[in-house]
Parts: structure tokens; sequence; C-alpha cells
């Protein structure tokens, strides 16, 4: 390390002292309890004021409201419930990331069509290799599948 390589070194400390550290581009996505189209711009209105927000996009129909910008999650759920609505974090997940969707404590009724309750259960998330087996043996992927299929 010559001297170019100290002053280097000296100017880099001095420079990441002046800039602060930005925030992470975060998206949140919460299920909101709205019943109308004033309640959903009611939810809009209060995101949008927040600091950092890029877009807001809230869905009365699916009861959801998805936040990105430069934000915390914890200050998005504060402000939502400034307005007076139940709130809670995105419980569900797409039903093809769960290998039974099915399952008791995964079916949702109320959930968006396509999605599930999201879980961290490894039974029912991943299949055990037994399922495993069978699945590959019956699949259009298996070039030694079943001739009948």
């Amino acid at each position: 390390m010559g001297v170019e390589g100290i002053w280097e070194y000296i100017f880099d400390l001095v420079a990441n002292r002046k800039h602060k550290k930005r925030k992470q581009l975060n998206t949140v996505s919460l299920k909101v309890r709205m019943d109308c189209e004033g309640c959903q711009q009611k939810v809009k209105n209060a995101l949008s004021s927040l600091k950092g927000v890029k877009t807001v996009d809230v869905d009365w129909m699916q009861q959801k409201a998805t936040v990105t910008g430069y934000v915390d999650a914890k200050k998005v759920v504060k402000r939502v419930e400034t307005t007076g609505k139940n709130v809670e974090a995105w419980p569900y997940v797409p039903y093809t990331q769960v290998a039974h969707p099915y399952v008791a404590g995964v079916y949702d009724k109320k959930a968006p069509t396509g999605h599930v309750r999201k879980t961290d259960d490894p039974a029912i998330v991943g299949l055990n290799p037994v399922e495993e087996h069978y699945a590959f043996m019956f699949s259009d992927e298996n070039p030694n599948a079943c001739s009948l299929m």
C-alpha cells in the first residue's frame, strides 16, 4: 500500500462520514379491514402522507394495502391504525408455494383467489420424501413416467 493507497483510504473515510445512510427500499403489504371506497381513500391518504413513500396501492375488495418506499413497516402499521382500521401484516401467500394448500391450518375461505394462509410448519410447506417420490414418478418431466398417464 503506497502513498496513493493511503490517501485513497483517508478520502473514503472522510467522504463516508459526510453522507447519511439511506434507508432501504421496502415493500410493505398489509391486510386492512375496509368496507367501502371511502375507507379505501382514507387509508390511501394516510399512507401517502407518510415520509419516504413512493407508491401506495389500496384494494378494498381484497382488503389489501401495499406501500413501496423508504419506510419502516412499523411506522406504516401505526399510520394505518390512526385511521381507526384493523390492520395486520399480509398473512397470505400464493397456493403454489405450499405443498398441501387444503390442510385445515392453511386453507382460508376469506383468502383472495389463488392464495392460502402463510405457515412455517415444515410438514405442510414441503413434501416428505415418500410424497416427493410419488409426485416425481407421475410427473410430465419424468421420461420414465407411467405410459397410461
